[in-house]
C-alpha cells in the first residue's frame, strides 16, 4: 500500500514518522530499538499486534495500534489517503482513560431448559464440567436414563431474572422425575411457583426468549434446537463459563443529578424507555442501573439530559478529544471534505476489512472511528464533529440491529434541525444499515459534501457530558455558516424554555421545589418565580407538579441562554400582616381567599371584623381569635345524612302530589 510519510508528518507535527516494508518480520529490530528508547509508540498495524506486544515486553513506553491498511491504504483511493492516515495515527495517540470493572462469579450451576431428548443429551455433554439440572417443558415419552448423572425435572419457566452467577427462575407445573420409571420417564405431583437459582441458563426450548435483548444477557445461552451447529456452539461456550469474570462498568451514574421523579411524581423517563435489557429500574427520586445486567448499548447515557448517566468506555470528553485530534490532523495534512464513519469493531470493523480486501476500500475522505457501541453516540459528539470541520457523519449498523436503536434515531432527529438551522444543510447525519461491504462502499461514495471549506474550531473538551455538550453546541454555533439565536427542536429535546400562563399562576412555588436542576428558582424575601433556560432539561417535573396546570414545555435551543440572566416569570407584592407587619404570603392570594370567605363561611358571618384574621400572620391570627374568645367548635350542626328511606319517601310524596 502507498505510504505518504510527508502527509502524515504534516498532520502529526510532533511525531517522528518512520516507514518500513516488513516491520513485523525482518525489521523487528527497529521496533525493539524504538521501544527500548522509552518513547510512546503508535504502530500502523493491528494484524500483528500480539507479536508487537510480546516484543515490547515490560518497556515503559505506551504502545498503541491503528489499522491504516484496511482503513486507508487498501483502497482504489489509497494514493490520496495520506491525510486520513495522519488522522488515524493522531487519534490512536490520544490516551484512553481506564474504566471500572464489574466482577461476576459462576460456580458452574447450570439449568438446561429444553423440550425433548436433546436437552438431556446436552446435559450429558456438559455434566463433566458443570453442575447440571435438566428441565423439560411438556415432556412426552422420554427414555429413562440407565444411570442418573444429573436430575431431570419437568416444568415451564414462568419468569426469569438475574445474570451470570445469579439467576432466579420461577417454574410452574414443576415435578421431579421418578427413579422407578420403566417404559417412559414418569414424574411426581406437579406444583406451581417453584424457584430455581443457578449460575447459567442454557435454553434449548425453542420458545420465546426468557429475557429482553436475550443475546446481551451474560450467562443466558439460547440456541434454536433445530440447528445442530448452533446447539454445539452453545454447548462449547457453556463449558467455559465457570470461574470469575470481569466486564466493563459501562455507565457511571450519579443519582443526585437524576431528574426521574420528585415527591412520587414522574418526570424524565428517557433512559427507562430506551434500555433494551431492563437494567434500569425506578428507585425513588432517581433510577438504578444494574451494572451486571447492563450490556453497554449506551442509549441511556446518550439520552440523559442532566449527565447523571455517563458512558465510561470512553467518557464523552475523551471521545471528543479523539475526534478533535483526528480532524485537526486530517486538515493539517491537506485533507478535504472529511466524513466521520462511526462503527463498532465486531460488525463495522469486519465489514470495512472485507471492503478493503475484496472491494474498492473506503473513500479517502471517509475517516472511520471505532467505538464500543454505535448507540453510545450522543448529540455532543455529532455537534463536535461538525464544529471540528467534518462535513458529514455516518453510523454503520447491522441490517438487523441486535437491539432497539430508538436512542440513536432520536439523536439524529435532534441533530438535523440544529444543523439545518445553522446553515449546514440537511441530510448530513444518517445511518447505514447493511451487512454487505459493497453496499457500504456504494453508500459512502454517494455522499457529496458541500464544496466550501469548513471552518474548524480548536476547543479542548473537558468535563462531564452536559458540560461538553454545551461547549460543543456553542462552538458549532460559532463555526456555523448562518448562525441564528434560537432553533425550535422536536419534543423530547433536552433543551428548551417554559410557557407559563402567568395570569393563572398563584406563585405556590411547588414547581421550584420539584425542579431537579435549579432552572426554576424563587427569592426568600419576595414572592417571585425565576427561570434559567440554560439549566432546563425539559424533564417535565414542573409541568406535572403544578397544581394549576399552567406550565407548558417549549423545546428549543437558545444559544444566548448560557450567558443570559435568570428571567422573571412572575412577581407579586407580598402580603403583610395588618397587625405586626410581617410578610407571610402573596397579597393577591390572601385577598382572593378573603373575598371567598367573607359572609359565606360560618366563621365569618357574625362579626364584620373577623375576616381581618385572614390578613394576619399565623401568630397574630391565634392572638386575635383568643382575644375574641372565638369557639372553634361553635359550628352549626351538620344536616342529618340522607338515606335511601329519605329518597324513597320523597319519591312517594312526589307521586301522590
Amino acid at each position: 500500500m502507498p505510504l505518504d510519510a510527508k502527509a502524515i508528518g504534516r498532520g502529526c507535527k510532533q511525531a517522528d514518522i518512520t516507514t518500513f516494508n516488513h516491520l513485523c518480520r525482518t525489521e523487528t529490530k527497529h521496533f525493539v530499538s524504538a521501544m527500548n528508547s522509552g518513547s510512546d509508540i503508535v504502530v500502523g498495524c493491528t494484524q500483528e499486534a500480539p507479536l508487537f506486544a510480546e516484543l515490547a515486553g515490560e518497556n515503559s513506553g505506551r504502545l498503541s495500534f491503528v489499522n491504516v491498511r484496511e482503513n486507508a491504504g487498501w483502497s482504489n483511493e489509497g494514493k490520496n489517503a495520506g491525510p486520513k492516515m495522519a488522522a488515524l495515527f493522531a487519534a490512536a495517540d490520544e490516551p484512553v482513560p481506564d474504566y471500572p470493572q464489574v466482577t461476576m462469579t459462576s460456580k458452574g450451576v447450570a439449568l438446561i431448559y429444553g423440550r425433548d431428548e436433546q436437552a438431556i443429551e446436552a446435559g450429558k455433554l456438559l455434566a463433566e464440567q458443570l453442575d447440571i439440572t435438566v428441565l423439560i417443558s411438556n415432556p412426552a415419552n422420554l427414555e429413562p436414563p440407565r444411570v442418573t448423572d444429573f436430575p431431570v425435572a419437568k416444568g415451564t419457566i414462568r419468569s426469569a431474572q438475574g445474570h451470570l452467577g445469579a439467576f432466579a427462575l420461577t417454574i410452574d407445573d414443576y415435578a421431579t422425575s421418578s427413579p422407578s420409571s420403566r417404559g417412559a420417564l414418569a414424574f411426581g405431583t406437579p406444583r406451581d411457583g417453584a424457584v430455581s437459582n443457578c449460575d447459567l441458563v442454557v435454553d434449548l426450548s425453542g420458545g420465546p426468549p426468557l429475557f429482553p435483548a436475550h443475546d446481551l444477557r451474560d450467562g443466558y445461552l439460547r440456541a434454536d434446537p433445530g440447528d445442530p451447529a448452533a446447539v454445539l456452539r452453545l454447548i462449547l461456550k457453556a463449558r467455559d463459563m465457570v470461574g470469575v469474570f470481569d466486564k466493563p462498568r459501562y455507565i457511571n451514574f450519579t443519582a443526585d443529578l437524576c431528574a426521574h421523579s420528585r415527591s412520587r411524581i414522574v418526570g424524565c423517563r428517557r433512559c427507562l424507555d430506551l434500555c433494551p435489557t431492563g437494567a434500569i429500574t425506578p428507585a425513588g427520586d432517581h433510577v438504578a442501573i444494574n451494572a451486571e445486567i447492563c450490556a453497554g448499548c449506551g442509549q441511556c447515557a446518550a439520552a440523559c439530559p442532566t449527565g447523571a448517566a455517563e458512558y465510561a468506555l470512553p467518557p464523552a470528553d475523551a471521545l471528543l478529544r479523539k475526534l478533535r485530534a483526528m480532524l485537526k490532523a486530517y486538515y493539517e495534512a491537506e485533507g478535504e471534505k472529511a466524513v466521520i464513519l462511526f462503527h463498532d469493531d465486531d460488525h463495522g470493523g469486519a465489514l470495512i476489512d472485507a471492503l478493503a480486501r475484496h472491494g474498492n476500500g473506503l473513500p479517502a475522505n471517509v475517516i472511520p472511528l471505532t467505538i464500543n457501541e454505535i448507540t453510545q453516540v450522543g448529540l455532543e459528539a455529532v455537534a463536535a464533529a461538525f464544529a471540528y470541520g467534518a462535513l458529514g457523519v455516518r453510523f454503520l449498523l447491522r441490517a438487523k440491529p441486535r437491539h432497539d436503536i430508538a436512542g440513536l434515531q432520536k439523536t439524529i432527529a435532534l441533530a438535523e434541525p440544529i444543523l439545518k438551522g445553522l446553515g449546514f444543510g440537511s441530510g448530513h447525519v444518517a445511518m447505514i444499515e447493511t451487512d454487505d461491504p459493497d453496499l457500504l462502499g456504494e453508500a459512502l461514495r454517494a455522499i457529496k459534501p458541500a464544496a466550501s471549506a469548513p471552518r474548524m474550531a480548536s476547543y479542548m473538551p473537558v468535563g462531564g457530558k452536559r458540560e461538553v455538550m454545551r461547549l460543543s453546541l456553542r462552538e458549532l454555533h460559532r463555526m456555523a455558516p448562518a448562525p441564528v439565536d434560537v432553533i425550535p427542536l422536536p419534543d423530547g429535546a433536552p433543551f428548551g424554555t417554559l410557557n407559563v400562563k402567568v395570569e393563572s399562576c398563584t406563585l405556590c412555588l411547588s414547581c421550584v421545589s420539584a425542579c431537579p436542576t435549579g432552572a426554576l428558582s424563587d427569592d426568600p424575601e419576595r414572592p417571585i418565580l425565576r427561570f434559567t433556560e440554560d439549566a432546563c432539561v425539559q424533564c417535565g417535573l414542573c409541568q406535572a407538579t403544578c397544581p394549576e396546570k399552567v406550565i407548558g414545555l417549549v423545546p428549543q435551543l437558545d444559544f444566548r441562554a448560557p450567558t443570559a440572566r435568570a428571567r422573571t416569570i412572575k412577581e407579586e407584592e407580598p402580603a403583610t400582616c395588618i397587625r405586626c407587619g410581617t410578610a407571610f404570603g402573596i397579597k393577591s392570594s390572601v385577598e382572593r381567599v378573603a373575598a371567598k370567605l367573607d359572609g359565606q363561611h360560618w366563621m365569618f358571618k357574625n362579626s364584620a371584623k373577623r375576616i381581618d384574621v385572614v390578613r394576619m400572620c399565623a401568630d397574630c391570627r391565634v392572638i386575635a381569635m383568643s382575644e375574641e374568645k372565638f369557639d372553634p367548635f361553635g359550628a352549626p350542626p351538620r344536616p342529618a345524612p340522607r338515606t335511601a328511606d329519605d329518597y324513597l319517601r320523597e319519591r312517594d310524596e312526589k307521586t301522590k302530589s
